[in-house]
């Protein structure tokens, strides 16, 4: 029998105590039914179990998604500005008969059709008619539904030399990002990302925004789970099926955020120092994941 002050089953570090007490070991639910696992996960968590229909859905949006986001990037240069690339994604999505999920989201609705996250902006950022400069760092982020199905990433874009502080962000988050990814398999709880990440992130002087986390994706643009991208006690187990984000903002100073009180949406980082983000659509398979946003970097 494990002790309360042994290391907890699930590989955290932690003492089971302080970790996964009371159980005892990873619940696989190799004993239950498909059905029941999806009744039970949806019923306790709102996390949707995708059926193969679903995923084939699922993944033709991803891929739209990622196809769009490279296109944008790929315009992102000095003296375009974000309003440019929003309406150029926009004519994309309808091109390809989509939508973008931003568009007119959340309350109050957002405005346009992609978020551009500027520099020291964490998340949300606006289009604008702005144009971009030297030395600038972008977060473009994506999300398309094709055929009511969701996909949702971004990734980061520079432009032209830019500080070693700027570097670091966006070196470290992408970095974060993929040592999430390479852990995720069947029968891990979801507290082992944020765990992964927030580990790497210290290790290199960098904090981890626990403001904004993760989320199921697919069916719905945000389901469950919550996928915090710092240390959690988050122990729902990975299973087949789920789909959902990893997306952690990465900040060169405080973690922090700051909600700008005028437009509701955009986040700042508390200090003004730089923030960066990378974000996947992963589906958990029979024995590991698949990337489903296949963007390039």
């Amino acid at each position: 029998m494990i002790g309360r002050n042994d290391a907890c089953w699930c590989g955290s570090g932690q003492k089971w105590k302080k970790c996964h007490f009371p159980q005892i070991e990873p619940q696989t639910h190799k004993s239950k039914s498909s059905l029941d696992i999806r009744r039970e996960y949806f019923r306790q968590h709102h996390i949707i179990i995708k059926d193969e229909k679903q995923i084939v859905g699922i993944r033709a949006a991803s891929q739209l998604a990622a196809h769009i986001l490279d296109a944008t990037c790929a315009m992102a240069k000095a003296g375009v500005s974000t309003q440019e690339l929003n309406e150029f994604a926009h004519r994309l999505h309808k091109e390809a008969g989509a939508l973008p999920a931003p568009l007119h989201y959340g309350n109050p609705p957002f405005p346009k059709s992609i978020c551009t996250s500027l520099n020291e902006v964490i998340c949300h950022g606006i289009p604008n008619h702005t144009p971009l400069k030297e030395g600038d760092i972008l977060n473009i982020d994506v999300t398309s539904i094709l055929n009511g199905y969701y996909g949702d990433c971004s990734r980061m874009v520079t432009i032209g030399a830019i500080s070693a502080e700027k570097q670091l962000v966006t070196d470290v988050s992408y970095e974060c990002l993929m040592r999430a990814i390479a852990i995720l398999k069947p029968g891990i709880p979801v507290s082992q990302i944020g765990d992964t990440i927030e580990s790497y992130a210290t290790s290199q002087n960098c904090s981890v925004v626990n403001q904004f986390v993760g989320h199921g994706v697919g069916v719905e643009f945000h389901e469950g789970p919550q996928v915090p991208h710092n240390r959690n006690q988050n122990s729902i187990l990975l299973v087949p099926g789920m789909t959902f984000t990893i997306e952690p903002m990465i900040n060169a100073g405080v973690r922090e955020a700051i909600i700008d009180p005028i437009d509701h949406w955009t986040a700042r980082t508390k200090d003004g120092k730089a923030s960066a983000q990378w974000e996947h659509t992963l589906l958990i398979t029979d024995d590991a994941y698949e990337i489903l946003t296949p963007w390039k970097r």
